[in-house]
């Protein structure tokens, strides 16, 4: 059942359950677990949300549609769930048999999350791909799954894979969202009743597949994950009941979100699917071009956010290069220091390590917040409280900071595997630059290489193997090595501090792991990314791309606006600018650990170029290989 509470509510304080610990010899927590908020879904699935929605709160606003005029038009729950019944029927109508496959290839809209409820209503598989993805990955994706129809959004992704029909001999039907597919397979639909749809969702359970999300591998080709229907009630149940400040609504400022995130990337999905368990109301911003993302907040106006480190970033940083154009950077500076001491000041008192912000902090911070801190929620659409952060570490200075200006971040960690979060931040008790504590009903351990294994119910039942049309599973006694590296401190907070198949070993022996000089490099306003070098070297070096934005910036106060970009990655003022920044990451490290030289590239690493991956994971070998003379030139110095 969804679990939203009345509008007019105000919403309880989170129970937060102290997790158990499992020490090792030498002491230190080697396993933590929290038991589950929520209770275990015995029946049903995700395709019952609009219906139960519909049968509880009619005329609740589930979804908002942006409209031509620039507009949001809210769709009720009882709207929602008829749209669902209509679009289901027309798949029931093409013929498609309860368990066939269907792909979804569109950018974060109103029709996506549609078809993926329609799907599901008729006893269907979704299985979402990047509309960014190449003929090859598309082609791979549908073969290996036997997909048997394929939703697109424009032409050109049509013509494309139109092109590939032919290798792609499971596949019947394709549709298009542009040319009006929706409002086709209503109309092809008219003739299904109601009872048929009501059969198929009767068939499904917990255990059934609901969708296949293949993880976008930085080397080799992307493996299906099998994800079921239980594996999301296990995630969204108790991450409602832990967030209770953020989906739980009251009359005063409804809780809403716009979604920008892809919504073929697991984070997105869980979050939409969530939204619809929790009756908040959800919106969809197809563009991330900046001017675009900053009109759908001002008009929507959401009051959490679900975001990667990079959209956190881009704001801090395009706020203190607007105060810097205005002579303000000092200002800026000094308020971003008084908001990092206030968010750290808090989290002491909510820990029982500190008395909280005194009464000169508080001053300063009220000081500086109509100058600066609003503006920075102004930006998100003035009435953002919390945002959901993860993908990547987001650090402990800008958690700090947001902290501070009014904005509660939980950071999390998680996997496709896990179908997104496995770890948050624990409401009321954040600790900053973590990822938090294990989400309720799951539990992490530390392998004896330092490698971070999870349990729990929103684990996956393992990859797909089209041999089979099932999974294979692939869990040790219930855990799931992750790949990653971790740590869990004497509190059971997790830190992920790399991973294992990213170890860079120095010719002297040294195990280096390159994300936290890379996380901390890719915060500054002047880098896009951020590759550290070395296996098998003598010392450590890196390959630095320019942010486009942070860079035009620069040149614009450097009097360096015609200086061609060539030129520019050997100019003795960038070069310095970004030394300082090398040298401030140099600072988490030891000496044999820090980067001794670096180059500045004059392209950026991008999912285009082949160098990231769709959810921006670095692919280091093909990195290395495309870049390799400049490699080379860094140890010739």
């Amino acid at each position: 059942m969804p679990v939203s509470a009345p509008a007019d509510a105000t919403p309880p304080r989170p129970v937060l359950v102290e997790p158990t610990k499992v020490r090792a010899a030498d002491g230190t927590v080697r396993e933590v677990s929290v038991p589950a908020l929520a209770p275990h879904v015995p029946h049903g699935s995700l395709a019952d949300i609009p219906f139960d929605n519909a049968r509880e709160a009619p005329g609740d606003a589930v979804l908002s549609r942006r409209q031509p005029d620039g507009s949001w038009q809210d769709v009720t729950a009882a709207a929602f769930a008829a749209e669902v019944t209509a679009v289901a029927k027309g798949l029931i109508a093409e013929g498609l048999p309860a368990g066939g496959r269907v792909a979804i290839m569109a950018r974060t809209t109103y029709e996506w999350t549609l078809l993926d409820f329609a799907c599901w209503a008729a006893g269907l598989v979704t299985v979402p791909v990047y509309p960014t993805s190449s003929a090859f990955q598309v082609r791979w994706i549908l073969q290996d799954a036997g997909v048997v129809a394929c939703a697109v959004e424009t032409a050109e992704q049509a013509r494309m894979v139109s092109r590939e029909r032919e290798q792609l001999g499971d596949l019947l039907h394709l549709w298009q969202f542009d040319s009006g597919a929706v409002g086709r397979l209503r109309t092809l639909g008219e003739d299904v009743s109601d009872e048929a749809v009501t059969a198929r969702r009767a068939a499904l359970g917990p255990d059934t597949p609901a969708t296949l999300v293949y993880t976008s591998g930085t080397t080799g080709r992307p493996k299906g994950c099998v994800l079921t229907h239980g594996n999301f009630f296990a995630e969204v149940d108790n991450a409602i009941e832990l967030l209770h400040p953020v989906f739980r609504s009251v009359s005063r400022d409804p809780a809403s979100t716009l979604l920008f995130l892809p919504l073929s990337h697991v984070f997105g999905r869980m979050v939409a699917i969530g939204c619809l368990r929790a009756r908040v109301r959800l919106g969809h911003a197809p563009s991330i071009r900046t001017e675009d993302l900053l009109a759908d907040l001002a008009g929507f106006k959401p009051s959490f956010l679900l975001a990667i480190p990079y959209v956190l970033e881009k704001v801090y940083n395009t706020g203190r290069a607007t105060a810097e154009r205005m002579g303000r950077v000092s200002s800026f500076d000094r308020a971003a220091r008084v908001a990092r001491r206030y968010g750290e000041a808090v989290e002491a008192a909510e820990h029982g390590t500190g008395p909280g912000p005194g009464p000169g902090l508080r001053l300063a911070r009220a000081l500086y917040d109509p100058l600066v801190y609003r503006r920075i929620r102004a930006a998100l659409g003035g009435h953002v409280r919390y945002a959901i952060c993860g993908g990547s570490p987001l650090g402990h200075r800008l958690a700090a900071f947001y902290a501070g200006a009014g904005i509660e971040v939980f950071e999390g960690y998680g996997l496709t595997e896990t179908t997104a979060a496995h770890t948050v931040t624990p409401p009321l008790r954040p600790r900053l630059g973590t990822v938090g504590w294990p989400l309720p009903g799951t539990a992490v351990r530390i392998a004896d290489d330092g490698e971070v294994m999870l349990r729990g119910g929103q684990v996956f039942q393992g990859y797909w193997d089209p041999a089979s049309g099932a999974a294979v599973p692939c869990l040790d006694d219930g855990w799931f090595a992750t790949g990653d590296l971790g740590a869990l401190d004497e509190d059971g907070y997790l830190t992920i501090t790399g991973r294992k198949k990213d170890i860079i070993i120095t010719s002297g022996g040294k195990n280096v792991t390159p994300a936290p000089l890379e996380d901390w490099l890719r915060a500054h306003p002047l880098v896009s990314q951020c590759m550290v070098v070395g296996d098998n070297r003598s010392f450590i070096t890196a390959l630095i791309t320019l942010e486009p934005d942070g860079l035009a910036h620069w040149r614009r106060m450097h009097g360096k606006r015609d200086v061609p970009l060539g030129d520019l990655v050997n100019d003795e003022d960038l070069r310095a600018a970004l030394r300082r920044a090398v040298d401030e990451a140099n600072r988490l490290v030891s000496r044999a650990e820090s980067i001794r030289e670096f180059t500045v590239l004059a392209t950026d690493f991008t999912e285009e170029s082949g160098h990231l991956t769709p959810s921006l994971k670095l692919k280091r070998t093909v990195i290395e290989e495309d870049f390799r003379a400049e490699i080379e030139e860094l140890y010739r110095t």
